[in-house]
């Protein structure tokens, strides 16, 4: 058993001020004790403690990309073009270096549980490995590695685009058709910190007639998409379908409870209404929704018509999820001209509570029995949130204000050190050893 004494504990029933949350063996919370004092023995976590935070919609290794591509200029497309430069020099051993490193700079800032959007398969010429999973199987070890939870999103990519074939810098993401991903996803297990979902990567790359083999391949399990983030996929969409992209997947089934739509950032009021009365959750992706000149998604009008709401750091240009929080409600002043459209506990709850479900976990994403014991202790006494009200702390803090974080009962990081020791050297070492730099100027 451990006890961890916390002076201020955001709870299910809001901020309350000295509790004592007690942990098993296994890291579940089996006591939240409030109104009392610490005794000896207890780990004393200071600040404003939180549940851990889930990352809802990562690309492990764009992290590669951050502060390379700024001074090409052009559009999310042409970003791509860079982007996939990248993809064509991973390995299994290079990806889980640098996925190791990208989570680990994850749980700095609090994230106990990423959604990792995987569709680099197979080798850079699409010949499958000998494990043909072993690309999957270098990010259960790099989250395993950084001491976070993972939720594999197992992407099926098919096309390079509605009614083209995969170029060559796409191959390694593609099994031929939607049965043939099916078969090669289903030896993909789940073990204590790792759930298996599955993703259609868009109506770009998965055609409309093999989108129901996804959705019956992931029943009962979370099943992700990206939908609308460019015009031109909606333009692309209605010109070949006569639909959008989110009366496409409607249409086939790809929308529901389990389901979650990354970004939505372009949509129609009926796409909003779709979305909204199947329940379908949304995850935003602030940071590289403006990185990337998407867009400001309808995040109000989602909310209100039903959807829950989560966020995802995607491409991390940013790892800051309090960010990503604050974001959403700045994005949504920017659309409105109003403030306050999302108070704090629905920013703490898209971090957490929903992020959570939406990857297949539940029961986690609180500070309650039952729950896993994943802790984020916040700063309040740094240049940025000394002063602020404890309540408020998801407006002012950033990662860099994490001091402690908690996942299943395992400190991961202390003092804001991360276990493993340095991470900007692992980063630095991973990213040295793609030789990025020379492959993306060239």
């Amino acid at each position: 058993m451990t006890d961890y004494f916390c002076e201020q504990a955001w709870l299910p029933g809001g901020l309350s001020q000295n509790v004592r949350v007690t942990a098993d063996q296994a890291g579940t919370v089996t006591a939240v004790t409030t109104a009392t004092t610490a005794q000896p023995g207890d780990d004393i976590l200071r600040g404003v403690v939180l549940p851990g935070f889930a990352n809802g919609h990562s690309h492990a290794f764009h992290r590669a990309l951050r502060g390379r591509t700024h001074a090409a200029g052009g559009t999310f497309w042409t970003w791509r073009e860079l982007m996939y430069r990248v993809a064509t020099r991973l390995d299994p051993d290079t990806y889980r270096d640098l996925a190791t490193a990208a989570y680990a700079e994850m749980a700095l800032a609090g994230v106990s549980c990423v959604g990792e959007f995987h569709y680099l398969h197979h080798q850079p010429d699409g010949t499958p490995y000998d494990d043909p999973n072993a690309m999957a199987e270098a990010l259960r070890q790099a989250a395993h590695a950084a001491g976070i939870r993972l939720t594999l999103l197992d992407a099926c990519y098919i096309a390079g685009g509605i009614g083209k074939p995969l170029g060559a810098s796409q191959v390694r993401f593609g099994d031929g058709d939607a049965a043939s991903w099916a078969d090669r996803a289903a030896a993909l297990r789940p073990d204590a910190t790792t759930r298996i979902g599955a993703a259609i990567h868009s109506v770009r790359a998965v055609p409309a007639d093999q989108m129901a083999t996804v959705v019956e391949a992931a029943a009962g399990r979370p099943l992700h998409v990206h939908v609308s983030e460019q015009p031109a996929e909606n333009s692309q969409c209605q010109a070949a379908y006569g639909r959008t992209p989110t009366q496409l997947l409607h249409e086939h089934g790809a929308l529901g409870p389990t389901s979650t739509a990354v970004h939505a950032t372009h949509l129609t009021p009926g796409d909003v209404g779709l979305l909204g009365s199947t329940t379908t959750t949304v995850c935003l992706c602030p940071t590289t929704e403006r990185d990337l000149a998407d867009g400001i998604g309808p995040a109000g009008a989602l909310y209100g018509a039903g959807c829950p709401l989560t966020l995802g750091s995607d491409q991390h240009a940013v790892v800051d999820l309090l960010e990503e929080a604050r974001a959403m409600e700045m994005h949504e002043r920017l659309a409105t001209g109003e403030r306050g459209r999302f108070i704090p506990t629905e920013l703490v709850t898209a971090l957490t509570v929903t992020g959570h479900a939406s990857l297949g976990w539940p029961q986690a994403g609180r500070i309650a029995v039952g729950s896993p014991c994943d802790l984020v202790a916040i700063r309040v006494d740094t240049p940025r949130t000394a002063g602020a009200e404890p309540a408020q702390i998801v407006f002012t803090a950033t990662a860099a204000d994490v001091d402690t974080v908690v996942v299943g009962g395992r400190s991961v990081v202390s003092a804001g050190r991360h276990r493993v020791g340095d991470i900007g050297e692992l980063l630095q070492a991973a990213i040295d050893a793609l030789e990025v730099d020379r492959r993306i100027r060239d």
